[in-house]
């Protein structure tokens, strides 16, 4: 499995971006955790946001809410050239 980028932005499924911030790993198990925020306006207070590196990269099977068309959770935003770690 590849391993998330630190730094980087990533789409979801539903299309919208998020910024990774780090990973994490849980004390216990030692999974990795991705640490990431949303970059798009939302009322509701939520910006920060962890889960399992495994279940970040995951591949989603075909669903109606999949407007990216994606295979995966999340994936890698190429052409974006932002800087957002500033």
């Amino acid at each position: 499995m590849e391993e998330v980028k630190i730094g980087k932005v990533y789409r979801h499924f539903k299309g919208n971006y998020y910024f990774v911030l780090d990973v994490a790993y849980d004390s216990e198990t030692k999974e990795r955790i991705v640490i990431y925020r949303r970059i798009y306006e939302k009322e509701d207070g939520h910006s920060t946001w962890v889960r399992p590196e495994k279940m970040f990269l995951s591949e989603i099977p075909e669903r109606p809410d999949n407007i990216t068309g994606q295979k995966h959770r999340f994936e890698l935003v190429k052409e974006l050239e932002k800087d957002f770690t500033k």
